[in-house]
């Protein structure tokens, strides 16, 4: 007998038929022995048309409300679930964040968790009922509502998971697992069996929306055994063409075991959301680079990659990414806070740029991954504009146009198409 955690998300709590499919796919856990524990997201776009709500009312809700408010689609979703399991005949018994209780700080619409009272659910799990627990939400010392931020529901279940001890925490989606790359980017992408958190950290920050980057964190300081499996592998009368336990999805644990000496590169991530900026003519001296952003720092727009030229004059150009959201705002902190005082000759911004990176824990142990990347990438006449690298990743910027090519090539240049998922670097 296992303690299993699970999570659903809104895809798969979209309609009273899936929330059905769900029940039928927990019954099958809890008839098999196991301990099951249920966290679960509101229904598909039930959270926007709340948010809409609360827009129309104000362009600028009142934080404490809004979150009072927002809270109450996982309320819906808790219930309805828990009905339909107990309509199986399985013993089943809902918790709101409050209930529980999910304790976090006040900072509301991204509150984060400080402790979980496990009392409760330890107590409904000793007398044999599945527990259903309201994702996304929590509760601060003032009693009041409090929610995680989008995506909040996977940390709720890896928090869940942690307290309780689990034996493993399941994030069910509408992916069956983790892959080497987008599958709708490249048909060749293949399904990882195995990851480390580390890997899936940095496949989450560089564009991978698989899962929320704070479950991600929790999981890995915590230990917390994750797996990423499909809540859509069961027939439409919910009845499956396979023992329910053969799902098994990507497992995303803490242990590397052999994949230095094999896997070199795991996966290829990318993000469209970059845009790079330029600030050309910058004088040349010590503090400049600070003296550029502070000032973005303070409008709270995050930086990603950075390139400083070499000096020619006396002066260089400075580039670095934002969001491609902040571009705009970013150029405006520029013109009216930095360009005239520190005599740069311009600014300039491009929202037509990419990220590509490759990620694997297998780079540690291997040379020639930076020249098989470049080196393909050159074979495509595809021009690198930054490069930024980490222990376990290598990132470019690149123009748009060419991201399917790059994302492709390189899947194929890193044996990453190979049946037996065996990523090789030239003369190794």
């Amino acid at each position: 007998m296992a303690l299993i955690v699970q999570k659903y998300g809104g895809t798969s709590m979209g309609s009273i038929d899936r929330i059905k499919n769900v029940a039928k796919r927990i019954k099958r856990w809890h008839d098999n022995g196991h301990q099951v524990v249920v966290v679960v997201s509101a229904m598909s776009g039930e959270t926007n048309r709340l948010i809409d709500l609360a827009r129309q009312i104000s362009s600028d809700p009142d934080p404490r409300e809004y979150d009072q408010m927002v809270s109450t689609g996982e309320q819906v979703s808790i219930s309805l679930l828990a009905m339909a399991i107990k309509e199986l005949g399985v013993g089943a018994r809902s918790f709101t964040g409050r209930q529980v209780a999910i304790k976090t700080d006040s900072s509301h619409n991204k509150a984060r968790i400080e402790s979980i009272d496990d009392a409760s659910i330890r107590e409904q799990l000793d007398a044999g009922n599945v527990v259903i627990v309201a994702g996304f939400q929590g509760v601060d010392d003032q009693g009041n509502a409090t929610t995680l931020g989008r995506g909040g529901s996977d940390t709720t279940g890896v928090a869940v998971a942690a307290a309780l001890g689990a034996d493993e925490c399941q994030i069910y989606t509408d992916v069956d697992g983790v892959y080497t790359t987008d599958p709708r980017v490249t048909s060749k992408a293949k399904k990882l069996e195995k990851i480390t958190f580390e890997e899936m950290l940095e496949m989450a920050s560089l564009g991978s929306k698989i899962l929320q980057i704070r479950s991600v964190e929790f999981a890995g300081k915590y230990g917390v055994p994750l797996r990423v499996l499909s809540s859509f592998d069961e027939n439409t009368d919910g009845s499956f063409d396979q023992d329910f336990q053969d799902n098994v999805g990507t497992l995303i644990t803490i242990d590397e075991g052999d994949s230095m000496e094999q896997a070199i590169i795991s996966g290829i991530a990318f993000n469209r959301d970059e845009a790079k900026i330029v600030v050309r003519g910058v004088p040349d001296h010590p503090g400049i680079a600070s003296a550029i952003l502070t000032p973005i720092g303070r409008a709270n727009i995050e930086i990603d990659m950075i390139v400083q030229n070499l000096s020619t004059g006396g002066t260089t150009d400075f580039t670095f990414t934002v969001n491609r959201t902040d571009l705009d705002k970013a150029i405006k902190v520029l013109n009216d806070e930095v360009k005239d005082d520190i005599g740069a000759k311009e600014i300039l911004g491009n929202s037509e740029v990419v990220k590509v990176s490759l990620v694997g824990v297998g780079m540690r142990s291997h040379a020639g991954v930076a020249s098989l990347m470049f080196q393909t990438l050159a074979e495509n006449n595809i021009n690198i504009q930054m490069i930024s690298t980490s222990e376990i990743k290598i990132s470019v910027l690149i123009q748009d146009q060419h991201l399917e090519k790059a994302v492709k090539s390189l899947h194929t240049a890193f044996g990453l198409d190979r049946e037996d998922g065996d990523s090789r670097v030239a003369g190794q």
